[in-house]
């Protein structure tokens, strides 16, 4: 199994940034489709967004223009950028890692294989 640990979430005010750390395994990122999701109490799950093994991203529309992933192959860690935060966005956010059978490394089709345990992001108005 591939070991996620997400840190970096926290409580910020509308307007503001964050960033998300995932913690992986070796050579988890650079073999893998690795990605970011998020689930707001009361909402399904939702895919916020990708990156590959060669680090080509994709984003849900919403989050476009304000939230970078990336991955520090050095560090065997994925980040995410998150600017002009919205309190819409509080939510539960989750590392995951190595897509399953089927799909693809995309953000609307990308179904993962391992989880982290989550990190909150509470975004105040």
């Amino acid at each position: 199994a591939v070991q996620l640990v997400e840190s970096g979430g926290g409580s910020v005010q509308a307007g503001g940034s964050l960033r998300l750390s995932c913690a992986a395994p070796r050579n988890t990122i650079t073999r893998n489709c690795m990605g970011w999701f998020r689930h707001a109490p009361g909402k399904g799950r939702e895919g916020v967004a990708t990156i590959d093994y060669i680090g080509t991203s994709t984003y849900a529309d919403s989050v476009k223009g304000r939230f970078t992933i990336s991955g520090d192959n050095a560090k065997n860690t994925l980040n995410r950028q998150m600017n002009s935060l919205k309190a819409e966005e509080t939510a539960m956010y989750y590392c995951a890692a190595v897509a399953s059978p089927g799909t693809y490394c995309r953000v609307h089709q990308f179904t993962a294989r391992y989880w982290g345990q989550g990190t909150q992001v509470t975004v105040s108005s």
